[in-house]
């Protein structure tokens, strides 16, 4: 990870942070890459009933259409989330989009759910089918769409049978309006939209929120979840907050701010999350994970399992098997068996 760090990143940080990805999806779709070393066992956990060797998954937003899932698996991953997708193609915001923050360890987003569209992700999917690992599928809506619960009805019902669970991503901050959807009367009519699909079709549902909501929405939002029986909450999606602290000159693009700043504000609402649904649903930890003890601390907090992005862009690929091992360490030293055993333990 070091080579990364000192060698690498100097390097693709004079690169556009878009065009840096790009190259970097290519050389994954044709890098022969060996599998995954094997987890240590206290790692294993599960999740919508499904087992994955290790809690750490790759947070929506990487890989949009679903180009690499298999490449990121045999980085290391326990689980990965293709999107954000909507149903039709759509070329998201101009660009420059994409804003390192270096000397903060983040990144500001305003892609506007730029994405080859529903039927490109979903050939994508179907030629993999039957492959091992979990994946699942962030839904967004169209920006120029008429009906957006009915957006993500499309993709919930085109998907489901591809993936190993879905997320109704209704928190990013560059679509006009989609946050609205968050709403305690928007979000029940949206799930209320979801739910005969979901009763039918079984794959896991679960809704990704922002972490810039009121306690009453957060709430809110734990109580519709129960109320339609949704299979998880994802906690969080980014921030259009910009904390006092931030040090870099591109703090003051718009768009989403993801990594290091994220940290403490979404830990705190997951936190909130779990005081809500105890143990009734489980929630996925997202944002600021850098480390295992970040990733530990999502866990405490109420995470069942957890997800990164933003920090591949500092730390490479090494990252996922250095989280996992310094998570191990932690789990053995505080004597737990399992990471079931410590989820929640911070939640009072």
């Amino acid at each position: 990870m070091s080579l990364y760090r000192n060698l690498v990143f100097p390097l693709v940080r004079n690169i556009d942070a878009e065009t840096a990805h790009r190259l970097t999806l290519k050389l994954l779709r044709h890098a022969p890459l060996p599998p995954a070393c094997t987890d240590e066992a206290l790692l294993a956990t599960t999740l919508f009933g499904k087992r994955l060797p290790n809690p750490v998954g790759l947070a929506a937003g990487f890989d949009k259409n679903a180009e690499v899932p298999d490449a990121m698996l045999r980085l290391g991953f326990g689980f990965v989330e293709i999107g954000g997708v909507t149903p039709k193609p759509q070329p998201g915001n101009p660009r420059p989009r994409v804003f390192r923050l270096p000397e903060d360890r983040a990144v500001i987003n305003r892609m506007g759910f730029n994405n080859d569209g529903l039927e490109a992700a979903a050939r994508r999917l179907e030629a993999r089918k039957g492959r091992p690992g979990i994946v699942g599928a962030n839904l967004g809506a169209n920006k120029d769409s008429a009906d957006r619960p009915g957006d993500y009805a499309i993709s919930y019902e085109r998907l489901a049978p591809l993936v190993d669970f879905a997320v109704v991503n209704v928190s990013s901050p560059n679509t006009p309006g989609l946050r609205n959807l968050q709403g305690r009367e928007e979000l029940a009519a949206l799930l209320a939209r979801l739910q005969p699909l979901h009763d039918r079709l079984k794959t896991p549902l679960l809704v990704k929120i922002a972490p810039d909501l009121a306690d009453e929405d957060i709430q809110a939002v734990a109580e519709l979840a129960l109320q339609f029986r949704l299979d998880g909450i994802v906690a969080t999606n980014t921030t259009i907050a910009r904390p006092h602290s931030l040090r870099s000159g591109n703090a003051k693009e718009t768009g989403g701010l993801s990594g290091q700043p994220l940290f403490e504000h979404s830990t705190a609402v997951l936190k909130q999350l779990y005081g809500f649904v105890g143990g009734r649903i489980p929630l996925i930890g997202v944002g600021g994970i850098a480390s295992g003890a970040q990733a530990y601390a999502k866990i405490r907090a109420g995470a069942a399992a957890v997800q990164l992005y933003s920090a591949l862009v500092y730390e490479g690929p090494g990252l996922v098997g250095r989280i996992k091992r310094e998570l191990a360490a932690l789990l053995k030293r505080d004597g737990f068996s399992s990471v079931a055993d410590a989820v929640g333990k911070d939640v009072k």
